[in-house]
């Protein structure tokens, strides 16, 4: 299965949460839920479990896969949301013994961030991290054109689908870049014109959903958008 192929995403989800011993500083549960929140995720149910160390294929164990898999044809569910960081083989292993789409913990912050991103320069960076994260989720899934064939009307241009898939993906990624460092280059002649001008600068700097926008509103009497949500604000934001 690659990446075109992969099912659907949506809204009502399953949550997935282990507590993995051998993890020394394991992701919360609650602010996973409040990232899935978030997201626009709809909570129908949480799967917890233990172990001593993920499983290879499934991550979970086979037995409390099936267990996701069971509910997510009891609730109807269009994606599974875990709180870990799957390997590439794991989320295809788990997809397709769900029959939907899994997302893990960096797959649901990129969607989130890719609600969220309002500027240029914000949207660049995001599409940039997706695609990174993309490029690792890229696997052998065109059986039929993994292997070059020869015949009258097979033989192509010497190069898989994959491979062609993989080549316009780094293409773009070589485009973003190029947009990025042109941006950067931009902000950091704005920020010499203001070092110059030798006017006092504040920066409100903290974790995400700290009230930053909401204490920045007040200070310079603006209307930036401020909600009770992780990662509501991705963009800096400059006023006098």
């Amino acid at each position: 299965m690659d990446y075109f192929e992969r099912h659907e995403g949506g809204e009502r989800a399953i949550i997935v949460h282990l507590d993995i011993r051998q993890i020394q500083d394991p992701d919360d549960l609650g602010e996973f839920e409040l990232l899935a929140d978030s997201a626009g995720a709809d909570r129908l149910a949480l799967v917890t479990g233990s172990r001593q160390r993920p499983d290879a294929r499934y991550f979970v164990g086979s037995g409390k896969a099936e267990e996701i898999a069971e509910l997510v044809r009891e609730h109807d569910a269009d994606i599974v949301l875990f709180n870990h960081s799957l390997s590439p083989s794991q989320e295809r292993n788990i997809e397709a013994l769900v029959k939907c789409r899994v997302l893990d913990r960096t797959g649901l912050i990129l969607d989130i961030f890719a609600q969220r991103a309002r500027t240029y320069e914000g949207k660049l960076q995001v599409e940039l991290a997706q695609l990174n994260h993309l490029s690792t989720r890229l696997v052998r899934g065109w059986t039929h054109l993994e292997r070059q064939k020869g015949g009258i009307g097979l033989r192509g241009p010497g190069e898989t689908q994959l491979e062609t898939d993989r080549r316009l993906l780094q293409v773009r990624v070589n485009q973003l870049k190029s947009r990025i460092e042109k941006v950067r280059q931009t902000r950091a002649q704005g920020r010499a014109r203001r070092q110059k001008s030798d006017v006092p600068t504040i920066s409100l700097v903290g974790y995400t959903n700290a009230g930053k926008s909401t204490l920045f509103n007040r200070l310079v009497d603006e209307n930036i958008y401020a909600a009770d949500k992780l990662f509501a604000t991705l963009d800096p934001t400059l006023r006098r």
